[in-house]
């Protein structure tokens, strides 16, 4: 066959390199159609022969249908059937929101209420046929139609976007057991914290009140923010967290109500937990600087001092707060009733040093033989980020020496490094001095 003389003309070219070439010989149609079959299974023609039926008999079907496809995803106008859309629009009309201010005869079935609709004026109305009286209490925003101003739905209350946002939904990968060098704190927060959400009987049959707000200070690096997150990963309560500086405004005013709707919110939960980390930049003490700079900040923190311990009950919400200045904070605000408990986040000892370079080397690949316990040894007065530093910096060590294992070399060095060599920048001696 011509496939075969082609070989051994290949043959003989591979062969003898001295020899002219030969001129190439054009494939037949035998050679062409063998090529054609190639890569085809025993059932791809009828497949693709089947496919096509099934693409015609679609067709067909949708052209007696009479259904067009379009860009806008809308029927074609000539299937249009306005009239009907009209008199679904009359049936459904837009409600308007109004604020029901008042029941009268309450309870009875001759019920009216009194609904105040912004701008326009007050009235008096009854309830539409889709809403019961039990879902209508006094001071809610509810949803009334046009034309009676009857009721029609209950409406939810209207909370700030930027509050609602401040929830976290997804739950912090962080546990107990990555919080290291704190035991002590973190059993007094989870006493404080934990125990009334998952025991409230013990506090009952003793006829006291659960501690309700707690302030977690040190020098910055000792886990306080970590030690929340564990607290949000721990318990299936509402977790609610806001960053002091968030709630300081332009305007006059707006952060005050930014924190009464942030208790509001909190409030109708079953369970809250509301952590104001650096709480410095609003809790501040109070004094006059003469221009009025500071008066707004103030507003703001005497709103979350009224929500603290004023008249409303706070309910089941607990109240975390986080500085690495606590006096700096008014004395208002950390009053007990307020501010129950105060956990102190220190410098991590020996043994806390140990555990936290164990912590962090825990995902690392490191040798077998590391003396964690001198490596602590050698990091005196050092806090948790510290620590952590000096581990991502003998990784470093690591990559610069093209090794895939971290030594006990490398951990000295990167001490050296970093604690010794940044000590200027430890924040520590300062908070040492200050607090």
């Amino acid at each position: 066959m011509a496939k075969g003389e082609c070989q051994t003309t290949n043959r003989g070219d591979y062969a003898s390199d001295d020899e002219d070439e030969k001129p190439v010989q054009a494939l037949d149609e035998e050679d062409i159609e063998l090529l054609k079959t190639y890569g085809l299974g025993p059932y791809t023609k009828s497949i693709k022969e089947l496919e096509e039926d099934i693409s015609k008999m679609n067709k067909r079907v949708n052209d007696i249908r009479g259904v067009k496809e379009s860009d806008t995803g809308l029927a074609p106008p000539s299937m249009w059937d306005v009239v009907a859309d009209k008199e679904m629009m009359q049936q459904e009309q837009p409600l308007q929101v109004a604020r029901c201010t008042k029941i009268l005869n309450a309870g009875q079935d001759d019920a009216k209420y009194m609904i105040n609709v912004k701008q326009i004026a007050k009235f008096v109305v009854g309830l539409g046929d889709r809403v019961a009286a039990t879902d209508i209490e006094e001071g809610m925003r509810v949803g009334v139609d046009r034309t009676k101003y009857q009721i029609q739905i209950p409406l939810p209350p209207k909370i700030d976007p930027t509050v609602t946002m401040m929830q976290v939904e997804d739950k912090p990968d962080v546990t107990y057991n990555d919080v290291g060098g704190c035991k002590e704190s973190l059993e007094k927060l989870r006493e404080v914290v934990e125990l009334p959400l998952l025991h409230p009987e013990k506090f009952v049959a003793l006829g006291i009140d659960p501690p309700k707000g707690i302030l977690l200070y040190g020098p910055p690096g000792t886990g306080k923010t970590l030690s929340a997150r564990a607290v949000a990963n721990r318990t299936d309560a509402c977790f609610i967290r806001v960053i002091g500086s968030e709630l300081v405004q332009k305007y006059v005013g707006e952060g005050a109500r930014m924190v009464r709707e942030l208790f509001q919110l909190a409030r109708s939960k079953k369970a809250c937990i509301v952590f104001f980390d650096e709480v410095d930049a609003i809790g501040g003490a109070r004094f006059d600087d003469g221009a009025g700079g500071d008066n707004e900040v103030q507003r703001t923190m005497l709103e979350i001092v009224n929500q603290l311990d004023g008249f409303d009950a706070r309910g089941n919400v607990k109240v975390l707060m986080a500085t690495n200045r606590p006096d700096t904070l008014d004395p208002a605000l950390l009053r007990p009733g307020r501010m129950d408990r105060r956990v102190e986040f220190g410098v991590p000892d020996l043994e806390g040093r140990t555990e936290i370079f164990k912590i962090h080397s825990s995902n690392m690949n490191c040798d077998q033989n590391i003396r964690f316990e001198l490596l602590a040894r050698l990091c005196p007065n050092c806090t948790g980020a510290d620590l952590r530093s000096v581990c991502t910096e003998a990784g470093m060590f690591a990559i610069r020496a093209r090794r895939k294992q971290i030594s006990e070399k490398d951990m000295l060095d990167a001490i050296n490094k970093v604690i010794k060599g940044y000590a200027k920048f430890s924040a520590t001696p300062k908070y040492m001095v200050y607090n």
